[in-house]
């Protein structure tokens, strides 16, 4: 994993969603490393928009990338869906799943995964167009501004979502610190945060390329969320790490927080 860091703008130029796809999200054929921490995404988000009870009228997904997996549970409990990324390429890649186009990664494998949780594998098909239906935007993002969707206009929502993006989009910790303040400014009073974070990552290879990702400790996830005004109400750990030759970390932390009612 040596050579050149690709960081900030490079992502405009230099990142394939298509090898990032085949890399982390082969759910059928990828590795174990990578597919153990799908699976440890998609329960932990199954718990949140079932049993936990996050919902409402509009989520927002920061950094969608060019991945739906983290929509899957929560489309079902929305009304609405916001999907928003920093590249073209991502939103791009994202739009051809949306709009079924020639080409679009296959998702079903993830998607009847989800629906076993949820209790009736066969109805991923409907899963799929449940999804297709409630995301209504698609934005452009730059979480290292004081507004990430600028200049785009949005309600204020019931949750924001980030999984695995900030770590990549914000150079130091304090910046990390100021975009988790951005994303709870984007909440309504009483409405839920929910991250995912590899901790402890250096970089990350996408297809033969190397890029930064910001090394984070449990104990500064949690810290940045409650100093955002937020209420951590579940931060769940595992030691799951990626395979070596993609990714250099040491474990994942999933966080569910929720705004102070009287923000």
């Amino acid at each position: 994993m040596e050579g050149k860091v690709y960081a900030g703008e490079d992502y405009q130029k230099e990142f394939d969603p298509k090898d990032y796809l085949q890399t982390y999200y082969a759910f059928d054929s990828g590795t174990m490393a990578e597919k153990e921490i799908l699976k440890f995404n998609l329960e932990n988000l199954f718990q949140t928009f079932s049993s936990e009870g996050v919902g409402g009228d509009i989520l927002i997904d920061i950094g969608t990338g060019p991945t739906i997996y983290q929509l899957l549970s929560a489309c079902g409990v929305f009304r609405e869906i916001f999907a928003t990324d920093y590249t073209e390429q991502n939103l791009r890649e994202l739009e051809k799943w949306l709009k079924k186009e020639p080409g679009a990664y296959d998702w079903s494998p993830a998607v009847q995964y989800v629906c076993e949780l949820e209790g009736d594998r066969s109805k991923w098909q409907e899963k799929e167009a449940q999804l297709r239906k409630k995301v209504t935007r698609v934005l452009k993002c730059d979480v290292t501004k004081l507004h990430p969707l600028e200049p785009a206009q949005v309600p204020a929502a019931d949750c924001v979502l980030t999984l695995l993006a900030l770590e990549s989009a914000c150079p130091t910790v304090d910046s990390y610190r100021a975009a988790i303040r951005g994303l709870a400014g984007l909440l309504k009073p009483g409405g839920h945060l929910v991250t995912m974070v590899a901790l402890r990552c250096q970089s990350y290879m996408v297809g033969p390329k190397k890029f930064f990702a910001l090394y984070l400790e449990k104990e500064t996830v949690e810290k940045a969320v409650q100093d955002a005004g937020c209420q951590v109400l579940r931060c769940t750990y595992s030691p799951i790490s990626y395979s070596e030759g993609c990714s250099i970390n040491d474990g994942v932390c999933f966080v569910v927080a929720r705004k102070d009612p009287g923000a």
